[in-house]
C-alpha cells in the first residue's frame, strides 16, 4: 500500500459495522458512491472468548478459527477524506465491505504464522501472502486491539493485506484460498 518497507510502530485500526459482513457466497454489490472500489485480501481471525488488555504471550488463547476475507475499500473516497484530514471509516465500513469465507479451526492448520493465502480474480491469482511476512503477527494484533476495545466472542479481526490490491468490476468472480483449500467464492455485481 505504498508503505511496504516502512514498519509502523503500531497496527492501523478501524472498525466495521455488522452490516459490513458479507458471507455465504452472497454477491458483492459495488456501491454507487465510488468509482474505484478495490479488494484487499487478508487473513481473518475469529475471537473465541472475552478479553481486554491481553498480553501478547496469551493472545493465542483468544482466537480459534481463521478464514480468508476481503476488506473492500472505496479508494477514491478514502483519498478524498485523507486529503482533508478526515476519518475514513465510511470508505471501508460500508454495507457488504467485509467478505469472509468458511471458517477453519486452527487445529486443522499449521501454525497461524505459517499460512499461505491467495485471491483469484476471474481465474488469475492477483494477491498472495504468507502470514510469516506480516508487519505485525496475529498475537501482536490481537493484543494491541484489546488495549482499546474489549474483544468479544465472534468478533472478527482482519490482519492486513499483502501486495496486489486492485479494483473490482461488475461481473468479476473472486475466489479465496487458505493453503490450497478454497474457502471463499462470490461474484461482483
Amino acid at each position: 500500500m505504498g508503505h511496504a518497507l516502512l514498519k509502523m510502530d503500531n497496527p492501523v485500526v478501524f472498525t466495521k459495522a455488522d452490516s459490513a459482513l458479507l458471507k455465504g457466497g452472497k454477491p458483492f454489490f459495488i456501491p454507487s458512491f465510488t468509482q474505484q472500489c478495490e479488494y484487499e485480501t487478508e487473513l481473518v481471525v475469529r475471537i473465541c472468548r472475552l478479553g481486554r488488555s491481553i498480553a501478547p504471550r496469551w493472545a493465542h488463547r483468544y482466537y480459534d478459527q481463521v478464514t480468508v476475507g476481503i476488506d473492500f475499500t472505496a479508494r477514491d473516497l478514502q483519498q478524498e477524506l485523507r486529503s482533508k484530514g478526515l476519518p475514513w471509516e465510511i470508505c471501508k465500513g460500508f454495507d457488504g465491505s467485509a467478505a469472509i469465507g468458511e471458517m477453519i479451526r486452527l487445529d486443522e492448520l499449521p501454525d497461524v504464522q505459517n499460512l499461505h493465502f491467495r485471491l483469484e480474480k476471474n481465474g488469475e491469482t492477483v494477491q498472495q501472502g504468507h502470514t510469516a511476512d506480516m508487519l505485525f503477527g496475529v498475537d501482536e494484533i490481537v493484543s494491541y486491539i484489546s488495549r482499546f476495545f474489549t474483544l468479544k466472542m465472534g468478533d472478527l479481526i482482519f490482519t492486513g493485506t499483502p501486495a496486489g490490491v486492485g479494483p473490482v468490476s461488475e461481473g468479476d468472480q473472486l475466489v479465496g484460498y487458505l493453503e490450497e483449500r478454497k474457502i471463499l467464492e462470490f461474484n461482483v455485481r
